[in-house]
């Protein structure tokens, strides 16, 4: 299965991270400077001034920055416990225990009626253009499609709301995915992301599936396992209380959402007793003849659905997040997505290379905002790099 390519940025806090500064910069060695005449710095300069830098010297950069972005995560730590000055014995330990969470699969389902924009929502989430396409049960009926992107598995339901026994087939086909159980005996079904469209007045469908399914089957879980996503924030009021231009909602549709979101929220809650508070996003879509429009609060449903995953299995969702920036660039800002979905892989970093002494919350240097070197070394750099991945996504 081909790579996906994502682009590697790199972090300092202070000594911690050196080392791995050291490694991504001796790409180029000194013979190539004196030969070429261009160290990385003057190559920068030079190119800001117009001089033209020789085509090896380019060829080699690009190269090994292919080389560098093609790697998966599960990679990156692989090399950093490898190429530290540790005891083999915890290397092997450290190792171990990364084995065991590479090995590790996501199950998502994704549920909700037809439009509601199921398919949009993957695509902008994750990098489905490099997935393996399965199919359920019966491959020649409408039933659960499967979408394979190495260790991240994505169940997509059809859409329901085209008829009555349709409907009744696809809740039990749902049923029976959600009570499968994996090799371990625990239930194969991570979470399940239900996709409405903010926009409809008639949810009726959704709210069935929701109460008399969904809750029913996934018991005293339910409240951690299920996720209400009410899409197409854009277009609802007939989208003309879309700020365009700076890609969200003005005042008004701002209060619309938030008494929609609360409308949902209270119909669960009064049907099942369960408070599962809604996110209102819009996934981007393309108009007839127009241009894709920018998703908006993307990162906000991508932070829950990091915080809903168990923590040793979060990194099979960061080798495979969509690599467009512009999937990121916007949301509410009532908090900081960004940050607390690296840390939230970056806890599963800590609990893989660390001991497990202290908390994912502790570790040290600017990685998650803590002061000094509290942690150096392997879990340093490490996190370090996970750290410098996805700021290259998420800015």
């Amino acid at each position: 299965m081909e790579e996906k390519v994502i682009e590697i940025g790199t972090v300092s806090p202070e000594d911690v991270l050196n080392d791995i500064d050291n490694s991504k910069g001796a790409s180029v060695s000194g013979q190539d400077k004196d030969t070429q005449g261009f160290d990385e710095k003057e190559k920068d300069e030079a190119e800001q001034k117009g001089v033209n830098i020789p085509s090896f010297f380019k060829k080699e950069s690009e190269d090994s920055k292919k080389e560098e972005e093609s790697r998966s995560i599960y990679d990156l730590l692989e090399e950093e416990i490898m190429k530290s000055d540790m005891p083999d014995g915890d290397k092997a330990k450290r190792l171990s225990r990364l084995l065991k969470i590479r090995s590790k699969k996501v199950n998502i389902m994704l549920t909700g009626a037809t439009g509601s924009g199921k398919s949009s929502t993957i695509n902008a989430l994750f990098d489905m253009d490099v997935a393996k396409v399965g199919v359920g049960v019966d491959p020649e009926t409408n039933t659960i499609s499967k979408f394979s992107l190495d260790n991240l598995i994505i169940w997509d339901t059809p859409g329901l709301g085209d008829g009555v026994e349709n409907d009744e087939k696809i809740t039990r086909e749902i049923i029976a995915k959600l009570n499968e159980m994996d090799a371990d005996d625990k239930p194969l079904i991570d979470m399940v992301v239900v996709i409405l469209d903010v926009s409809s007045k008639d949810l009726g469908t959704s709210y069935d599936l929701i109460n008399n399914v969904l809750i029913p089957c996934l018991g005293d879980e339910a409240k951690e396992r299920i996720l209400i996503a009410l899409n197409q924030s854009d277009i609802a009021m007939k989208g003309t209380h879309w700020n365009v231009e700076k890609n969200e909602p003005d005042e008004v549709l701002k209060e619309f959402l938030k008494k929609k979101a609360a409308s949902v929220q209270k119909r669960i809650k009064e049907g099942t007793g369960l408070d599962i508070k809604p996110i209102c996003y819009c996934a981007g879509y393309k108009e007839d003849g127009g241009e894709q429009r920018k998703p908006y609060n993307l990162t906000k449903l991508l932070y829950y659905i990091v915080k809903a995953i168990p923590r040793d299995k979060r990194l099979a969702l960061a080798d495979n997040i969509n690599n467009d920036a512009d999937n990121w660039l916007y949301d509410d800002n009532e908090s900081d997505y960004r940050g607390g979905t690296k840390s939230g892989f970056c806890d599963t970093v800590w609990d893989c290379i660390s001991d497990g002494a202290e908390s994912g919350a502790e570790i040290g240097g600017e990685i998650l905002g803590i002061p000094g070197k509290i942690v150096g070394g392997v879990v340093g750099c490490a996190v370090g790099a996970v750290k410098g991945l996805f700021t290259a996504i998420f800015g």
